[in-house]
């Protein structure tokens, strides 16, 4: 054979699977994700985490293809968990994984940067088929939330004066003091609960009000006279 041949060997050459990173606090789904990945020619388990935190710590060593991220976990959520790989630089396809249908859900997690929000009851074949389809698509939405995307996009999008209304009256005192410039650990101190317990509160507001960061939330307030 000539240095010019092609053996069938190359020119059947397929690209290596791309490595998925699966974030979930429950071991069974993960699995069974690792399970579904193994059904794909063009998928391949890199990795997985138990935690928003170990996402964070795992992508600091290693850059996945892509990332399936749970909404719903204890400690860091999958919002915050989103907005801090984003914040800290991870431009891979970040897909949500979850069994929220809610819309401030959905549009919380657009906004945060999602490429995707897919839902756990789907079929495992429709699963995956919307999974590999990222890479061609640029997004993988469950077709269930295009009538609730349609309509969020033709709904205007209230401002922060109406999210306010949606906090809790603790939230509020929060938002206030943040807009003094206060430490988690200060307004802790000034309301007489945990640093923990501030930092809870003050990613639900975020969520509530549709930001991303805590800094945002506090300019925002400040420049509305909430000092």
């Amino acid at each position: 054979m000539s240095s010019h041949d092609t053996s069938p060997h190359d020119m059947n050459h397929q690209p290596p699977p791309r490595g998925v990173l699966v974030v979930d606090d429950h071991p069974l789904f993960r699995r069974g994700v690792q399970q579904l990945l193994a059904m794909s020619t063009s998928l391949s388990l890199a990795g997985e985490a138990d935690s928003g935190a170990r996402a964070l710590e795992y992508c600091t060593h290693h850059v996945p293809d892509l990332i399936l991220l749970d909404m719903k976990m204890a400690g860091m959520d999958g919002i915050e968990t989103l907005t801090r790989l984003r914040e800290a630089g991870v431009a891979v396809p970040i897909v949500m994984l979850t069994v929220s249908e809610e819309q401030d859900d959905v549009l919380a997690a657009i906004r945060a940067g999602a490429s995707g929000y897919l839902l756990k009851d789907t079929d495992p074949e429709a699963l995956l088929a919307a999974i590999e389809a990222l890479d061609e698509q640029g997004d993988a939405f469950d077709p269930r939330l295009m009538g609730l995307l349609t309509r969020a996009l033709r709904e205007p999008a209230p401002g922060p004066e109406a999210l306010v209304a949606r906090l809790t009256r603790r939230e509020r005192d929060i938002l206030r003091l943040i807009a003094q410039s206060q430490s988690n650990k200060e307004v802790g101190r000034r309301l007489d609960i945990s640093e923990g317990t501030v930092k809870v509160h003050v990613r639900h507001l975020l969520k509530k009000m549709g930001m991303r960061t805590r800094t945002e939330a506090a300019v925002w307030a400040a420049r509305e006279g909430w000092k």
